[in-house]
Parts: structure tokens; C-alpha cells; sequence
């Protein structure tokens, strides 16, 4: 059996979407999406699993006494179908320690600038951009790490850049960005069950193929 991956989603599911195309694909060999979760009853998300043939469940926060107990549950969901890689795709939770330690160097997340920069808590989003346009940067571009126990702070493995111009509204920047998030994702992904990221501190290398 190839890796399983899930894909944990809050919103609109863009780049699950991505993800699932470059599964269907083959981009990820033997590898396989298995599994979608979101926090969000009526995340599209939820909807671009179910459609490519992924079971794909709703988790009621409102259930849980915790965000601890939250995140038991749901690695027990994970664990429950072998799961390998965890992909977060527009997650608006923050992981709590216990959950990431438990899948320490197996969660990649995509965040839409270029980390370290405009990262941390409440960047998500339009935030994001925002931030970026008020800065007077004059690139922007995307992002996809390892996920520790930090916000945003983990060891990054691609990213692309994007020129911010003189006419960018949030909206408009964040078209451009996603572009590039829906190419690097991917492409990171397939790096991981190509088994090619090595982690050396903050430093993840990218190893030639066998």
C-alpha cells in the first residue's frame, strides 16, 4: 500500500482541488488521497472530495469540550486509515502541540505569502494580503511548509513569487497567488512521496531522484 494522505479544509477547497487533480493524475505515484476532513458543515471542500470518490467527513467542533480533545479525535480519524501526510488546504484551526508532534514532518501547509514574512497568528486570507499591499512590498507569493508547533513557522520547502503591482487590490493579488499555490502544492506533495525532503533543522533539502 502507497502513502494515504488527508486533506483537512475549512473553505471553498481550491487547492484540495489541485491536490486531487495531480492525484488523478498520478503526480503521486502509488500514493493515494484518502481522506478529506473539514470543520465546516458546508465547506465546498466537503463536496470536491465526495465528487472524486474521497470520503469526506464533517467534524463538529461544537462537540468537543476542547481543542484538544478536537484534535484526539481527529487523529484518531487519521490514524484509524493509516494515514502518512496530512495536507492542510485552507484549515482555519490552529493545530493544538499534541497533534503535531504526533505527525511530526508528515503535515505540509500552503500559506498565501512568502514565510517568514506576513505569517503568525490572524494571517490567513485576505489578511494576508492586505498586509502585504499596506507593507509596500514589492513581491508577494506563496508558500508551502511543514507544519510544527509554531504558527507558520515551520521548515519551508517551495515557494514562488509574484510581483505586487502598483494597481493591486487584495483580491487581485490574491488571484495572482493562487495561481502559484495551485502549482507548488502539488508539486511539493509528489517531492514527499517521492520520499526526496530532507529536514535539517529549519532547512529542508530537496534530494535528486532515485
Amino acid at each position: 500500500m502507497g502513502i494515504q494522505i488527508a486533506v483537512l479544509a475549512s473553505g471553498g477547497g481550491s487547492n484540495l482541488q489541485a491536490l486531487l487533480d495531480a492525484w488523478r493524475s498520478r503526480q503521486f505515484g502509488e500514493a493515494e488521497i484518502v481522506l478529506v476532513v473539514s470543520d465546516k458543515p458546508g465547506a465546498r471542500a466537503l463536496e470536491r472530495g465526495r465528487a472524486a470518490g474521497v470520503t469526506s467527513i464533517y467534524l463538529d467542533p461544537a462537540g468537543f469540550s476542547s481543542r484538544e480533545a478536537y484534535d484526539r479525535e481527529l487523529a484518531g480519524q487519521l490514524s484509524r486509515r493509516d494515514i502518512s501526510l496530512v495536507c492542510l488546504a485552507g484549515y482555519l484551526r490552529i493545530l493544538t502541540p499534541e497533534f503535531t508532534r504526533l505527525f511530526a514532518l508528515r503535515i505540509l501547509n500552503i500559506h498565501p505569502a512568502l514565510l517568514p514574512a506576513f505569517g503568525g497568528p490572524g494571517m490567513f486570507g485576505s489578511h494576508v494580503h492586505d498586509a502585504v499591499i499596506v507593507s509596500g512590498a514589492k513581491y508577494s507569493g506563496c508558500t508551502v511548509h511543514f507544519v510544527d508547533e509554531g504558527t507558520d513557522t515551520g521548515p519551508i520547502v517551495l515557494q514562488s513569487m509574484v510581483p505586487v503591482m502598483d494597481h493591486d487590490t487584495p483580491k487581485t493579488l490574491a488571484e495572482r497567488v493562487l495561481v502559484e499555490e495551485h502549482r507548488i502544492y502539488p508539486r511539493a506533495v509528489a517531492l514527499f512521496c517521492e520520499n526526496r525532503l530532507q529536514v535539517q533543522g529549519k532547512r529542508v533539502r530537496i534530494l535528486e531522484k532515485a
